[in-house]
């Protein structure tokens, strides 16, 4: 599998007559159907007609002025439908990498079928040469799955973790990267534009310097007057008036866990209803030591 457009009997320059329907029906419409598209793929894999991050069972045109300059001079950022289509262009990228692979990933630790999945081709990377580098959050460090994943990889591999990090991340090389299209992960988009890939590098390394080692060498998070760094994120996400889910899904852990460690900050501040905790933790100065 390649990221490789399907092949088309003509260029961007003259579309068939198909595209070229669906594209003005598009621009005089501001909208069409995905299914539309399947009898003119050539309007996805040329950037001219894009999924509707609102409803991607929707498809907008892009607009004329910005298609020309990007179908003249090869596209920067190619909008990748459907996560079939997504793997296969992060594992292109994979197969064309020759320096380092960065990564962030949100939400807890990856399933152990996403993790079988992902060691062949990340293992072929490192054979060559490669280093990589990921970033997690710390719910990660409590994965026996994702541990033994990292055990099996030979290779310059490192992995930190943090209590908040960005959405999804790939880059490679310096050269492409990869980020969520839409709030589903169901679109992504491929950026090839340089100043955007320093960018999102820029942001990797600023939170990786911020971040903790898992692995190869863990180090302990830290614990200062019996109030844990993960604790002391969920004070933070209290006094912002977060509910229990929402904490759950900003810190990555489910809403038990997450529950769990409140009552634990509950218990070590003597707190006895939430307004109280509320207002104990401002007390407190747990906020306002460094972490």
């Amino acid at each position: 599998m390649t990221s490789e457009p399907r092949p088309h009997p003509h260029g961007p320059d003259e579309l068939c007559e198909a595209g070229s329907a669906l594209y003005a029906r598009a621009l005089r419409e501001g909208r069409v159907r995905h299914q539309d598209a399947d009898a003119a793929p050539c309007l996805l894999d040329f950037g001219l007609l894009h999924p509707d991050t609102d409803d991607t069972a929707w498809l907008r045109p892009t607009a004329p002025a910005v298609a020309l300059p990007q179908l003249l001079r090869g596209p920067e950022i190619t909008v990748l439908d459907g996560f079939e289509r997504i793997n296969a262009a992060i594992t292109q990228a994979m197969s064309d990498a020759t320096e380092e692979l960065l990564t962030v990933q949100p939400g807890g630790a990856r399933s152990p079928e996403i993790l079988a999945d992902a060691l062949p081709r990340e293992q072929e990377l490192l054979s060559r040469g490669c280093r990589m580098r990921t970033l997690y959050q710390h719910t990660t460090r409590h994965s026996l799955p994702a541990l033994a994943h990292y055990e099996q990889l030979d290779g310059d591999v490192e992995v930190r973790t943090l209590n908040e990090v960005t959405e999804r991340m790939v880059v490679l090389d310096h050269a492409v990267a990869f980020i969520p299209g839409s709030k589903d992960r169901t679109v992504a988009l491929e950026v090839r534009q340089p100043a955007i890939v320093d960018y999102l590098i820029t942001t990797f390394e600023r939170l990786w310097r911020l971040a903790t080692p898992m692995f190869p060498n863990a180090a302990q998070l830290p614990a200062e007057n019996g109030v844990t760094t993960r604790q002391r994120a969920i004070a933070e996400l209290l006094i912002e008036g977060l509910t229990d889910t929402e904490i759950a899904a900003r810190l990555g852990m489910n809403v038990r866990t997450a529950r769990e460690h409140i009552a634990k900050l509950a218990a070590i501040l003597g707190s006895n209803s939430r307004a109280q905790l509320g207002y104990l933790i401002g007390q407190s100065g747990i906020l306002d030591q460094n972490h």
